[in-house]
């Protein structure tokens, strides 16, 4: 055995043990790397409204807070909205469940000939056995909820803290990340450091622009339909359908679709119209117009990154695609060398004319003589005459 082959064979294992260990390590850390990345966007959202407090002489950690606690405010309030209208929508259902069951055996009784009534189909729904089963698996899953929920509200406060610190200590964070490179280097990271700053703020402030004008517009139209909790609703499209990429738009008119279909059938399909032509109009007027100048990025890239997002880290991915994307391509554009564009015809889309289209055969066409042979005036044979 060559003498070799011994501390060989130690070093693919102990790089296979190393492998292993990183690879569980990872498999392990990976939620707190995620929420540490929704952190960092989430500061750079915030850094230009606690930049300009702090060159007011507010103290960066108290402009931090402060515009935390308008965030915390906005969207506790938007909690409660829609937790009331959920609420009171619900107990106005459960409150006439009793007229619907009425109505609907009603029709059955007409239609059929039967002759059902409302007491004897509670008491089979109640003594049901899939009911009880039902019950009983809710009861389990309980516990299984809360753990979800206490997760989750775990999740948010470390998503919280470390976008704190990331947007308080901004600075000392990019004084100590510049602290270890070249000078060189340093420039191009303060660089790339700003642009993510302005797309993503750019992002949010597109965003929530179109998601005011998206609620402006919903509550108009559900006031005068006569569909009960228009504010929240309006509240609710809005928001859902700019910040949920994708399939926002179907997400937050369904539940208008729904409220609307208590009060009047024909009424969801009003609604149903007005979001499908909203939508054209925001996506083709509206939209192009807002973020020419914050997001610039194609349709059908932001849409890629989109589903690469989603494929990558799912809902947060989603989320932060179109913003990390926008700021790569500003950040390449500065080191992608661009020349004139030549004036040929196929550039604007029009076909270029051919080599042996010349001005002889464009002469020939003018004055009506053949151009690959053909029949005179008199009935006789015309050659084709070649130049």
């Amino acid at each position: 055995m060559p003498a070799w082959l011994p501390r060989a064979m130690v070093l693919a294992l102990a790089l296979y043990a190393c492998f292993r260990l990183g690879s569980w390590a990872f498999d392990q850390i990976i939620g707190l790397l995620i929420n540490v990345l929704i952190a960092f966007f989430l500061a750079l959202a915030i850094e230009p409204a606690v930049s300009r407090m702090s060159a007011r002489g507010v103290r960066r950690g108290l402009a931090t807070f402060l515009v935390f606690l308008v965030v915390l405010i906005g969207g506790a309030g938007f909690v409660v909205l829609l937790g009331s209208m959920l609420a009171g929508q619900i107990v106005d259902m459960v409150e006439g469940f009793p007229a619907y069951l009425d109505s609907v055996i009603n029709w059955v009784n007409q239609s059929f000939h039967t002759k059902l009534s409302r007491l004897e189909v509670q008491d089979s729904l109640l003594h049901s056995d899939w009911l009880q089963k039902y019950v009983q698996n809710s009861a389990t899953g309980v516990l299984d909820i809360s753990t979800t929920v206490l997760g989750g509200l775990f999740r948010l406060l470390t998503i919280f803290l470390f976008s704190f610190y990331f947007a308080a200590d901004g600075p000392r964070l990019r004084r100590a990340l510049c602290s270890v490179l070249p000078p060189a280097r340093q420039a191009e990271v303060l660089r790339a450091w700003e642009i993510a700053v302005d797309k993503t703020g750019g992002y949010l402030y597109s965003r929530g622009l179109m998601a005011l004008i998206s609620g402006i517009a919903h509550y108009v139209l559900l006031v005068i339909l006569g569909v009960p909790y228009a504010p929240a609703l309006a509240v609710w499209v809005g928001l859902v359908s700019q910040f949920i990429p994708t399939i926002g738009t179907y997400l937050a008119g369904a539940l208008p679709m729904l409220i609307a279909f208590t009060v009047d059938p024909w009424y969801a399909v009003w609604v149903l119209g007005f979001v499908v032509v909203y939508q054209q109009f925001e996506n083709y007027v509206l939209q192009p117009k807002l973020t020419s100048k914050t997001v610039d990025i194609h349709p059908a890239v932001a849409f890629g990154s989109v589903i690469a997002g989603t494929a990558l880290m799912g809902a947060v991915g989603a989320l932060i695609a179109i913003p990390a994307v926008a700021t790569l391509q500003a950040f390449l554009g500065a080191y992608v060398k661009r020349y004139d564009v030549t004036d040929d015809p196929r550039v604007h889309g029009r076909r270029q004319r051919r080599r042996g289209d010349s001005a002889l055969s464009r002469l020939r066409r003018a004055s009506g003589a053949p151009r690959n042979g053909g029949v005179d005036a008199q009935g006789s044979h015309v050659p084709e005459q070649r130049s």
